[in-house]
């Protein structure tokens, strides 16, 4: 079996799917993390990589950058390929002074201006919440881990906030009360998908840029410097399988 837009087969990808945005990224944490590794897509250099951490099947998939690219990925995971849990691990530009470079954001409820929900199914929503339970497992594996993350809630654009011509006019428009801590383009459409085929999903980010920072994250940085962020992903995954092992 294969779609469009990946050749794997049924059951060469895990119920569990971390998702980075960078084909590279994927690449890097299936050599760096996984073991007994296997590529199983490479469909317009959108890598997916099925392997094992800790004992645990694990598969790391590429979404591409932006809503679009992410609707796709996730719903046919999702739809063909029997995935239940989808975490995305991300880059994220930070909206607080005290957020600083690679801390890690947890994304609670997601607000975007796009038209995602209405497209794809006549819904006009603009908010998307992450799955309850798979944020608890994480919240409880930064902190068996050592790994400071904020929570809350952030916001989805369809284009890179660094570019808008006035992003303070942009945030004028999110909800006065949703307080958002970051930007990203991608968990609006990760969420909502996961909600419309009731699945399961999660988003990890860390910060590489921020008008309250001077640095900001080099190419070879984001692709390489987001350790923390993948070791929680990974442990979260591998957390939420012991979990469900011992309850059988």
């Amino acid at each position: 079996m294969s779609t469009p837009h990946n050749e794997a087969n049924l059951g060469d990808i895990a119920k569990t799917v971390i998702m980075p945005g960078d084909p590279l990224r994927a690449k890097y944490i299936a050599e760096n993390f996984l073991e007994n590794v296997k590529l199983v897509n490479q469909v317009r250099g959108m890598y997916a990589y099925t392997g094992t951490y800790k004992g645990n099947e694990i598969t790391v998939m590429a979404s591409g950058m932006g809503m679009p690219s992410m609707g796709i990925y996730a719903y046919e995971l999702y739809k063909f390929y029997e995935v239940e849990n989808i975490i995305r691990i991300g880059s994220c530009g930070g909206y607080k002074p005290e957020l600083k470079l690679f801390d890690i954001i947890l994304a609670e409820k997601v607000f975007s201006e796009s038209s995602f929900a209405l497209t794809l199914n006549n819904d006009n929503c603009h908010i998307a919440q992450a799955d309850k339970e798979l944020n608890s497992i994480i919240e409880k594996t930064a902190k068996e881990t050592n790994i400071n993350l904020f929570k809350g809630n952030t916001v989805c654009t369809d284009c890179f906030d660094v570019y808008m011509t006035d992003v303070n006019k942009f945030l004028e428009r999110v909800p006065s009360d949703f307080n958002p801590l970051g930007a990203e383009m991608e968990a609006f459409a990760l969420f909502y998908t996961a909600k419309m085929l009731n699945k399961k999903a999660a988003c990890l980010m860390s910060v590489v840029d921020s008008k309250f920072i001077k640095e900001i994250a080099t190419p070879e940085e984001r692709q390489t410097g987001l350790n923390n962020m993948i070791k929680l992903a990974l442990e979260a995954a591998v957390f939420g399988d012991g979990a469900k092992k011992q309850e059988s």
